[in-house]
């Protein structure tokens, strides 16, 4: 039985996520149908700059992302201490970039502000308070993404019905062990794919962007969207959205919000897992294991078993064994999924939560 929504994302417990959306009957989000010969890559692009949009609206950072065939994979992390600190302005400003609102948002946001009474004031500041909710909202965030390319997908393929097959898929992580696991994993599904040989050949993939800054390379720049492909509802979403940056990786902590660990272990690992789970090569157990994991605590030949099957070896929620013990007692359960894996994996590690 699926678990409620509520219960797999509860920021109390962790602002950190892996989410995953696939599409219904197989069908191609990106790629080549090897039937048709009909090819869907453009659709790589939607799927990548509208998720670094929604990014600069919301107060949800993205810290990793892959995108597949058929399949997408994001880890984000929520952050409600900055959507707090909004104005109301700057809270309404944002939502519109969305949605057109109704009257009394867009005589608010025209010259028209100064005429408005005490009363319809009021209104608006209560349509802020609903927006400033939405704005640090997982669902919301993942609505605006996976409606605008399926109606988009939909357009191109003269196509109706569904083009996601179920509600997203979401994991909470619930320590850096887990928010380690879980970005390699994002990270290396090209090369698990046999898509890429390495991470820097890596395409639409978050671990690509962040070895082409480390090299400095110019970044291309970043196809417009069309407005004459958009279906005539999607008026709101014509507009030209600015795109976020990733999150970035922040060892020391000095950030409001950051990865914990620094970029050029993080690549070290990506690298030497990556080597050892391509498909088309023989596996090997580096040696060296790389530092970041001798630091955690993680054997490195149990991180590669499991790099392969992080969804299928974890429940909704993926940490060490204490922190799953303490978020089962504090849902008054016995047993939550993924204890045993999360034991072999985690066993030898400390707990250290992410904030």
């Amino acid at each position: 039985m699926a678990s409620p929504r509520y219960s797999q994302v509860s920021l109390d417990e962790t602002p950190w996520y892996h989410v995953v959306s696939r599409c219904v009957r197989r069908a191609y989000l990106c790629g080549v149908d090897h039937i048709t010969g009909q090819s869907y890559e453009h659709r790589r692009d939607w799927v990548e700059k509208r998720i670094r949009q929604l990014a600069s609206i919301f107060t949800i950072d993205v810290a990793a992302y892959s995108i597949m065939s058929n399949h997408y994979h994001i880890v984000m992390r929520v952050d409600r201490e900055r959507v707090a600190d909004l104005t109301t302005h700057e809270v309404i400003r944002r939502w519109a970039q969305l949605y057109q609102g109704p009257l009394i948002i867009r005589r608010y946001l025209s010259e028209k502000r100064n005429d408005m009474s005490p009363g319809e004031l009021n209104q608006v500041e209560k349509l802020a308070d609903q927006y400033r909710e939405r704005l640090c909202d997982l669902s919301w965030f993942m609505k605006n993404l996976n409606e605008f390319i399926s109606r988009r997908a939909n357009a191109e393929d003269d196509a109706k019905g569904h083009f996601w097959e179920s509600r997203y898929k979401c994991q909470a992580l619930l320590d850096e062990q887990a928010l380690l696991a879980a970005m390699a994993y994002v990270d290396l599904n090209p090369v698990r794919a046999a898509m890429a040989q390495n991470p820097e050949e890596s395409a639409h993939t978050s671990v690509q962007e962040r070895i082409k800054e480390v090299k400095a390379e110019p970044q291309t720049t970043e196809p417009q969207i069309d407005a004459s492909d958009e279906p005539e509802e999607n008026t709101a979403e014509r507009k030209n959205i600015p795109t976020a940056p990733l999150l970035p990786f922040d060892p020391a902590l000095q950030l409001h919000a950051g990865i914990p660990f620094a970029l050029d272990d993080y690549l070290e690992l990506v690298d030497t897992v990556g080597r050892a789970v391509h498909p088309s090569k023989r596996g090997y157990i580096p040696e060296q294991s790389p530092a970041i994991l001798v630091r955690m605590g993680i054997d490195v030949e149990k991180f590669i078993a499991h790099s392969d099957h992080f969804i299928e070896r974890f429940g909704n929620h993926v940490g060490t064994p204490a922190h799953l013990i303490q978020l089962a007692a504090v849902r008054n359960t016995r047993y939550l999924r993924g204890m045993s894996r999360s034991r072999e994996l985690f066993g030898s590690s400390s707990s250290s939560k992410v904030g």
